[in-house]
């Protein structure tokens, strides 16, 4: 199984969830989404997987910091936001067939890797 694991390097849940992963002897790719930004399709995909709640993070500074009208243009369609400021998507992403997982958490990402190595 290819588990990859897509946040940013400074994030505090990003780092837990990248020496949990360690720690369980999980091998994993991690992706720094200010260094290589995801794709049109691969945000879809985690939208259809995630739903927007869940993949948009609301509490992020970038959220904070927009006006009223790019929160509405988030809401009709956030893939070109996304792309534009990967700094709105909640990390981390766990992305390990047949399951992605936004933000962290030792149980689910335990029920969700059960078997990997």
């Amino acid at each position: 199984m290819t588990v990859r694991l897509y946040g940013i390097r400074n994030c505090d849940s990003c780092r837990k969830a990248r020496q949990w992963l360690t720690r369980t002897g999980i091998k994993h790719e991690f992706i720094d989404l200010r260094d290589t930004p995801v794709n049109r399709e691969q945000l879809v995909a985690w939208r259809e997987a995630l739903g927007d709640d869940a993949l948009i993070n609301k509490r992020s500074q970038t959220w904070r910091a927009f006006d009223e009208q790019q929160r509405e243009a988030t809401r009709q369609d956030p893939i070109p936001v996304l792309i534009a400021h990967p700094t709105l998507i909640k990390r981390p992403i766990l992305d390990a067939p047949p399951h992605t997982l936004a933000g962290f958490s030792a149980e689910r990402y335990e029920a969700a890797l059960a078997g990997a190595d």
